[in-house]
């Protein structure tokens, strides 16, 4: 194996994940929000010290085999609401509000698009359609429009957008200064539900711009240092592209997918049937579902519960992480959804934070340690977390200062185990895999309150996002629709199709015969979506006449090297021995002295017993008092509520 780098871009931290040959190095930099692309070259630099010993950003960069990345920047777009200002074109009489349903749709909408929209009668002759289409452009230009998306309706979708993608090609050739960009809705995927396939048209232009600028201005970096290969974007379906060859949308979500890709390799290396993932970050907590081995998705994933055509995890966000504001109203804590972020931070950062936080709360109950913090590099200020929760939490629930931090951990772990809940019905005991900067810290709380007795730590907690990406292969996923269910109109499409897998394939450096092909149908029948591998058309045996919704789907994957799990082996009991002792705050609202373990001494085969603290660099695990602890043969940390049995 090579050198691989994975980076997972959050809102708080940006996380780091080397592997060189069986060694994990992980490292983490403070996401700059005003510039992305300086934390992706701080983490980088920052690995090659933890590998060299010393920052040599060249080096690294020439002997990197894969380097991959998941940046948050396509969701923040997102959730700011910041982009350019979208034209929609439509076919004449077409009702914009069939786009606007929903409070979140006419939100969205008027952001994205507004008033900028013109029609166009497809019926017209060729030159009075080609002057309309002048004519609608026009219009939207001087509106002030930056991009321009074409979605029409049936019954001639694809050939009526070609028609008027011609016509403004050669009345608006794209060599001229000021040239509007055009996505025409059927290229970017073939779905016949207009309402779906325009919003992910509109989203993937809202989305567009600024991920090109960024991504390109990022791989200018890695090639102005000769880097070996291109920069690969981690997308939002588990696979991995080249920028050039990655669609914005699919960057919608990709860092929480990088968990979920991990957590379906330790569920598959543990035989563990029903896993639920919890990943705190700093603004939210989001959780996923692993069942039978497989990423629970939706087949119709939903950007800001707005549906489009695209398949994306099905996870729940809530607003509760380790920047969420604790505000009181009413005499009742509420947390988030509002959060400090990287900056100004949480109080105790001393980056300017005037607000009540959970890390600020943790630090003041002694679970975290201020001087060991972000591996030492950060120390943190016991007086101002004092003083913003006496003042926003302790002085108007009118409670002591030792009160209030145990009703907000109280309150912070409930809302974080009801927002998961809706999966602990669809498994049966489930086990819960906590990660994230804050993940480890509240894993056992949250499992308490959800009535969840079994817990995995992982290794690589505090950067398993950019650890799980490290799973992924150079992979594009292709679809058609199909309206007629037959050997032969289902040859045509997958021919068609493969032709665009060898395209891409040849732009990633890679012969189609060097990659795994699959080719499946995905249809509803009887009200349920189901999948339908096959090899060859002929071998399909199917009840057309109960088949709605049909697409034919080609995924074209490169494996390229993964990390190798450890396989169970049988280990050594031994007991562990605590590097100090240290006062806590805990639920009873009494100090009691633990025991602190540093990670990095715990050998596996280890046993223990709560309540005690387990400190890594980056993140600290709590575990609590009538919970064990043991460390598997791949490091992991396997948590277990005797009291539950």
């Amino acid at each position: 194996m090579g050198l691989l780098m994975t980076i997972d871009n959050g809102g708080t931290f940006t996380d780091a994940c080397l592997i060189n040959k069986d060694r994990v190095i992980s490292t983490k930099s403070l996401t700059t929000p005003y510039d992305l692309t300086k934390c992706f070259v701080d983490v980088i630099k920052k690995g090659s010290k933890e590998l060299y010993g010393k920052e040599d950003i060249r080096t690294i960069l020439t002997e990197i085999d894969y380097l991959r990345y998941s940046t948050t920047a396509g969701t923040n777009a997102i959730v700011q609401k910041k982009g350019p200002r979208v034209g929609l074109i439509m076919r004449e009489r077409t009702d914009p509000s069939i786009l606007q349903a929903s409070s979140e749709e006419r939100e969205m909408f008027s952001i994205i698009v507004e008033d900028r929209i013109a029609g166009l009668d497809l019926d017209a002759d060729e030159s009075m359609l080609e002057g309309n289409v002048v004519e609608a452009v026009n219009q939207l230009l001087s509106q002030g429009v930056e991009r321009i998306v074409v979605s029409l309706s049936e019954p001639s979708l694809v050939s009526d957008e070609n028609k008027i993608k011609n016509i403004i090609l050669r009345k608006y050739p794209r060599h001229l200064l000021g040239a509007v960009p055009i996505l025409i809705s059927h290229e970017l995927v073939d779905d016949k539900d207009d309402r779906r396939r325009t919003w992910g048209a509109l989203i993937n232009s809202f989305l567009h711009p600024g991920m090109e600028n960024f991504l390109y201005n990022a791989e200018n970096v890695l090639r102005d240092h000769r880097t070996k290969n291109p920069l690969l974007i981690f997308q939002n379906d588990g696979n991995s592209a080249r920028v050039a060859k990655t669609t914005a949308i699919k960057s919608y979500g990709s860092g929480p997918r990088g968990g979920m890709e991990g957590a379906k390799a330790l569920a598959e290396q543990y035989n563990i049937s029903g896993m639920l993932t919890l990943d705190i970050g700093g603004t939210t907590s989001d959780a996923g579902l692993v069942k039978r081995g497989e990423v629970k998705e939706e087949r119709y994933g939903k950007v800001e519960s707005i549906q489009t055509s695209f398949s994306l995890s099905d996870l729940i966000s809530v607003g509760a992480g380790g920047s969420s504001i604790f505000t009181v109203t009413d005499g009742k804590i509420a947390v988030g959804p509002e959060s400090v972020g990287a900056a100004p931070g949480p109080a105790c950062f001393s980056r300017g934070g005037k607000e009540a936080t959970i890390t600020d709360a943790n630090l003041l109950m002694g679970i975290l340690d201020s001087r060991s913090y972000f591996g030492g590099s950060m120390v943190l200020d016991e007086s101002r977390a004092r003083e913003v929760i006496e003042k926003n939490v302790a002085a108007p629930l009118g409670v002591s200062l030792e009160e209030a931090l145990i009703l907000m951990e109280q309150a912070y772990e409930e809302k974080i185990a009801q927002g998961i809940s809706p999966y602990q019905t669809q498994v049966d005991d489930a086990t819960l895999l906590a990660f994230g900067g804050a993940g480890p810290m509240s894993a056992c709380g949250v499992a308490e309150s959800a009535g969840i007795k079994n817990v995995i730590i992982p290794r690589q907690a505090a950067i398993f996002s950019a650890f799980g990406i490290s799973f992924s292969d150079i992979a594009h996923d292709y679809q058609a629709n199909i309206t007629e269910v037959s050997t032969s109109t289902i040859e045509e499409k997958m021919d068609l199709l493969m032709e665009r897998a060898t395209k891409d394939m040849f732009a990633e450096g890679f012969d189609l015969s060097e990659c795994k092909i699959q080719t499946y149908l995905n249809f509803s029948q009887n009200g349920k979506y189901e999948t339908v591998i096959f090899d060859n058309p002929h071998s399909l045996k199917l009840k057309e006449k109960t088949m709605e919704d049909i697409h034919l789907h080609v995924k074209v994957e490169k494996p390229i090297e993964h990390f190798e799990l450890e396989e169970k082996s049988k280990l050594n009991k031994q007991q562990p021995t605590p590097s100090y002792e240290k006062t806590i705050l805990n639920s009873q609202r009494k100090t009691s002295d633990i025991p602190v373990y540093h990670f990095d001494d715990l050998q596996p085969g280890t046993i223990g017993e709560g309540p005690a603290l387990i400190e890594d660099e980056f993140f600290t695990s709590r575990v609590l008092d009538g919970w064990t602890f043991r460390i598997n043969e791949n490091s992991d940390i396997f948590l277990q509520n005797e009291e539950a049995k």
